[in-house]
């Protein structure tokens, strides 16, 4: 299966994090939310736990973190829970960028069949959007903008900290999908004024399938968010359903260890950029780089072969790597990846780009030997 690159589609859990979720599965079977014995009681006190440490990577509060199945329900919560306080004040535009998650394009151009106006925003070449075009849209009738911290398929890093900065002064409610930068930009993410703020567990080294909404209090109270979602008032009525005990244990200790270890993490993914870098500039082949270099996650790249196919690329060297072209969410589709489009590139750049993503306990070793070999790939594919 050679090493595996598509860290931006889902980090490999770490082992830590394994044996306290089996912990649970093996001597916690309680439901979180039954007051009436101790099984329960334990159970939700791990809850708590897991929520403390949530929020101390973030540096919130812990009445500030709703858990969720992962950034995409907490995406949607966070722009169609808004709503019922759009209808009541009749705020009812929304800003965001062609380059987000579809979690987020799709949930925001579902509120056009509902009477809303929508404004999208184009990045530049470099795959970074303008936060002087952004806040220009800003009018007296915008509920909400929605900005990524970083870019899944580029690694490149919006301005959200210049975004948040104004947005805090105007009233306008300003969600930050944080799926790719959370637990890596550490200091970072704390200095962002944001009021939603969306994360995903396996993007961490977490388990799949859970992630939390983080609402941010102003003077005591929440974002007017209302559930989107029916069934029970698990998570104080935010999100329904019965809380995953295992899978919001390892959110937890995935969380505490990205805290405790982000800057070697840091350290050693950059390391590896490095060395990634210097050997496709090594290589012999024409290149060029999507998403700007000075604006960009540790653990990511996205490159273009001029004149070979990533299609044909990836499919000759599966067994040297996992990589891929784009987001995991349109993997199945062949269509040109809409980023890069909305960065204004060329077809032929567009339909050569691949994205390499890594981890701070990616071989070095390894890495260096099968991306030699997907070079030499790539050199008889050249066209």
């Amino acid at each position: 299966m050679g090493i595996y690159l598509d860290y931006n589609a889902s980090a490999p859990v770490d082992e830590r994090v394994l044996d306290a979720m089996v912990d649970v599965y093996r001597n916690t079977y309680g439901n979180a939310d039954s007051r009436t014995h101790d099984y329960g009681d334990h159970a939700r006190k791990l809850v708590e736990n897991a929520r403390k440490q949530v929020a101390s990577l973030l540096g919130v509060n812990a009445g500030e973190v709703f858990f969720t199945s992962g950034s995409t329900e907490s995406n949607n919560i966070a722009i169609r829970g808004l709503i019922d306080y759009a209808n009541k004040t009749g705020k009812k535009h929304v800003i965001t960028s062609t380059i987000e998650h579809k979690a987020v394009l799709e949930t925001v151009k579902s509120l056009a069949n509902e009477g809303f106006q929508i404004d999208l925003v184009n990045p530049d070449e470099r795959g970074r959007v303008n936060a002087d075009e952004v806040l220009r849209l800003v009018r007296e009738d915008t509920l909400l903008v929605s900005l990524m911290h970083a870019n899944n398929e580029t690694g490149t890093i919006q301005p959200v900290k210049e975004v948040g900065e104004e947005l805090s002064k105007k009233g306008v409610f300003f969600h930050v999908d944080a799926t790719q930068s959370c637990g890596k930009l550490v200091p970072e993410m704390k200095a962002i004024k944001y009021d939603m703020l969306s994360l995903s567990g396996h993007k961490l080294c977490g388990p799949q399938g859970i992630g939390a909404l983080v609402l941010r209090k102003k003077k005591y109270k929440l974002p007017p968010i209302k559930a989107i979602t029916y069934g029970g008032q698990q998570e104080h009525g935010i999100r329904p359903g019965t809380i995953p005990v295992a899978l919001v244990v390892g959110l937890g200790e995935a969380c505490r260890l990205a805290e405790t270890e982000y800057e070697a993490n840091i350290e050693s993914m950059i390391e590896k950029k490095k060395i990634v870098k210097k050997l496709i500039e090594k290589s012999g082949l024409a290149y060029q780089y999507n998403g700007s270099q000075d604006f960009c996650m540790p653990n990511t790249l996205n490159v273009s072969f001029n004149g070979v196919e990533s299609e044909a690329l990836m499919l000759s060297t599966k067994q040297y790597c996992s990589i891929s072209n784009g987001s995991a969410c349109t993997s199945q589709d062949y269509s040109p990846s809409y980023v890069l489009t909305a960065m204004g590139l060329d077809q032929d750049r567009i339909s050569s780009a691949i994205r390499l993503s890594w981890g701070a306990k990616t071989n070095k070793d390894e890495l260096i030997s099968q991306l030699l070999e997907v070079v030499n790939v790539a050199k008889g594919l050249v066209f």
